[in-house]
């Protein structure tokens, strides 16, 4: 019942992107689409009545305050975690990778490869695997099951990895090879998000210093007024 008055309010392409959305959060998330969706919305309309007949802001503060809500509750929620999950995702690609590849040159192939990674490395990135490794066992493919996880994954720099690594495997080029030129990828990544990152501090203490100082500056020339009006 509750499913199909949600479906009713909301069109097919809104439930079906907050579905892959929550997909990105993770294993951890139990909150589906539908539950999302329904507590953003009422819990927007209970805003929007508190603000205007409580509280008394009107029908241009009121309404602003709730939109800025509806996006806040996206945005902490479910965008930003999904950024602080990549993030993750992305410093464990490096290790797990890493020994894949050696898993791959003592002569594996690339499913047994995945089976000693897997049992080696304990991560989030690794149970993502496991549970490829699990639909294996079930009857999919190796290259089935990696592209299915795909969508449980919000990196698009692991991804491509996968999608590099199986194409490798179903043309019969080297695998290995194409893990060096991966990491090798990964490394240079890494080095050019460091540089950027430190390129930023000198703006970012530019900007405490300006927020720093300017209200003292301001507080020192405006003392003497505000103390002679004192007097």
């Amino acid at each position: 019942m509750k499913n199909e008055l949600s479906r009713k309010i909301y069109n097919t392409k809104t439930i079906k992107n907050m579905e892959k959305r929550i997909k990105l959060l993770g294993v951890s998330s139990k909150m589906d689409a539908i539950t999302f969706l329904n507590l953003r919305l009422f819990t927007s309309i209970i805003l929007f009545f508190i603000t205007i007949y409580i509280f008394n802001l009107g029908y241009v503060l009121g309404p602003i305050i709730t939109i800025i809500y509806y996006y806040l509750c996206s945005y902490l929620l479910i965008s930003k975690p999904i950024k602080k999950r990549t993030s993750k995702l992305e410093k464990e690609a490096m290790h797990f990778f890493e020994v894949l590849t050696l898993s791959l040159e003592t002569g594996k192939n690339l499913n047994e490869a995945f089976i000693v990674t897997v049992n080696t490395v304990d991560n989030e990135l690794s149970n993502q695997f496991k549970e490829a490794l699990r639909e294996v066992k079930y009857g999919k493919s190796l290259t089935e099951a990696l592209v299915s996880i795909q969508q449980n994954i919000p990196s698009e720099t692991i991804n491509n990895t996968i999608l590099t690594l199986t194409q490798a495997d179903v043309f019969g080029n080297s695998v290995v090879d194409t893990m060096y030129n991966q990491i090798d990828y990964l490394r240079e990544k890494k080095k050019l998000e460091v540089k950027a990152s430190i390129s930023k501090v000198p703006i970012k203490i530019s900007v405490i210093s300006v927020l720093f100082f300017v209200p003292l500056i301001l507080l020192l020339i405006l003392s003497p007024i505000l103390i002679s009006y004192l007097k």
